[in-house]
């Protein structure tokens, strides 16, 4: 179950995402593309917040034991308590996949566009005298590793490999500090995380105004520069001031990802989905850089706080990107 349940995850991150990311650019790109890019996000970071905040509580039972501090007298022991916290897990899954399967059937039903690639005209179908259809003599790649020489997108998957990478490791061992490190009840760290994904919301609703008037790439610069700043906070002081620079943290990596995600594919032309299938690939940081920063983080339990060096790194490559990697050069 857990492995087809990734499975599918990895099915909607490289067809479905791009997909929609396409289609919303293709119907709002008269008014801003950037910001065509960033509406998906609004909603993603809206029910990130409710799962966070509300969901949670169906998960977790509000009870954080270690091997250690177990009660001696708990019914069953040790692995009456993991069996207890997984079945937690049955319910909200299998209202997840009822309405995934809700989904797939509109969708079944559903007509939906063919998107072209950016940059192609209508002139690529041209009939001619006799009546013809003219069609291209090259037939089209599944995916063109020429688009690699455009040191923007080369820029682009390299800036969000780090930033998934970074993002997915502060996520995921979120609730791991509040309990062992910040010492918070379970419950009260749901509460936090909850927190944690408003602020991310919050970021993406604001940050979405500000394109307005600032340019991309700027933003991305000056949000870059906060978290390096934020997890530097969290290296020095852990504890709760740690956890309240990640709560801020969340907020400024709220429009990372899109952001990098439309300038990498600015100018590619009929190349946009080969770039945007290698940026979507770029996912495979989440693969490593957390087990990295886990790793750091309990090897050495008394310096804890110092895990978070390697989001900080991550964060350094996404400012290079929003200060010189992200220029359209060749």
């Amino acid at each position: 179950m857990g492995k087809a349940s990734i499975f599918f995850i990895i099915l909607h991150q490289v067809v479905v995402k791009p997909f929609f990311l396409f289609l919303e650019t293709f119907i709002f790109i008269a008014v801003n593309p950037i910001r065509a890019k960033r509406k998906d996000y609004l909603g993603n970071g809206l029910g990130a917040f409710i799962a966070a905040m509300f969901l949670s509580k169906l998960i977790l039972s509000g009870t954080h034991y270690t091997r250690e501090t177990l009660p001696v007298d708990y019914p069953g022991g040790w692995q009456a308590y993991i069996q207890l916290e997984t079945d937690a897990m049955k319910l909200p899954y299998l209202i997840l996949a009822i309405l995934l399967i809700a989904i797939a059937v509109v969708f079944i039903f559903s007509k939906l566009p063919k998107i072209g690639d950016e940059g192609e005209t209508a002139s690529s179908d041209k009939t001619t005298s006799s009546g013809k259809t003219k069609e291209g003599s090259q037939k089209e790649k599944l995916i063109d590793f020429g688009v690699l020489k455009h040191s923007h997108l080369r820029w682009g998957v390299i800036a969000q490999f780090f930033y998934n990478g970074g993002q997915t490791a502060i996520n995921s061992l979120f609730l791991v500090y509040c309990c062992t490190y910040a010492g918070l009840p379970e419950d009260t760290a749901t509460t936090f995380f909850g927190l944690y994904m408003l602020a991310f919301l919050l970021g993406r609703w604001i940050g979405t105004g500000l394109m307005v008037k600032f340019r991309p790439q700027d933003m991305l610069l000056v949000y870059a520069l906060m978290n390096i700043l934020l997890c530097g906070a969290v290296m020095i002081w852990g504890g709760m001031i740690g956890l309240y620079a990640m709560l801020a943290i969340s907020f400024f990596m709220s429009i990372m990802y899109p952001t990098q995600f439309s300038l990498a594919l600015k100018g590619l032309g009929s190349q946009t989905k080969s770039g945007s299938a290698f940026l979507v690939m770029a996912i495979v940081g989440n693969a490593c850089l957390p087990q990295l920063t886990a790793y750091f983080m309990h090897a050495n339990e008394h310096i804890y706080y110092m895990a978070y060096c390697v989001p900080m790194i991550c964060f350094v490559f996404c400012a290079y990107y929003g200060w010189k990697g992200y220029k359209v050069i060749d």
